[in-house]
């Protein structure tokens, strides 16, 4: 496991180091949209906490900023009208999944057949 990186890229997005295109923001959850989307809608939703990865998030994450979590998950699909027609959620977990930034987070895709 690796520790976390407080200067990764989505812990300097959530300082407004770096601007994002913002989707949502609660106050445990940030969705913005991808810089290098997969499909007509890539949005990324990460925790405003310092997670690693989703079992690091399940096991380090209080319930309510799991709970919170998720529920910005599908107001951003409801947000973007992708339950009409459906939509991905997807995480990478540790380097042989391919997750490129430390800091837990999941891809929301649609916008076309997957």
């Amino acid at each position: 496991m690796h520790s976390y990186d407080s200067n990764n890229i989505f812990a300097r997005i959530l300082r407004n180091e770096i601007p994002c295109k913002k989707i949502l923001e609660t106050e445990y959850a940030l969705a913005f949209e991808d810089i290098k989307p997969q499909a007509p809608i890539h949005v990324l939703v990460i925790p405003k906490g310092p997670f690693v990865s989703i079992d690091d998030f399940i096991k380090g994450a209080t319930s309510k900023e799991i709970n919170h979590f998720w529920h910005a998950v599908g107001e951003v699909a409801r947000k973007l009208k992708l339950p009409e027609s459906g939509y991905r959620v997807l995480t990478n977990s540790g380097r042989d999944a391919h997750q490129e930034v430390m800091h837990f987070h999941v891809h929301i895709l649609g916008g076309r057949s997957l």
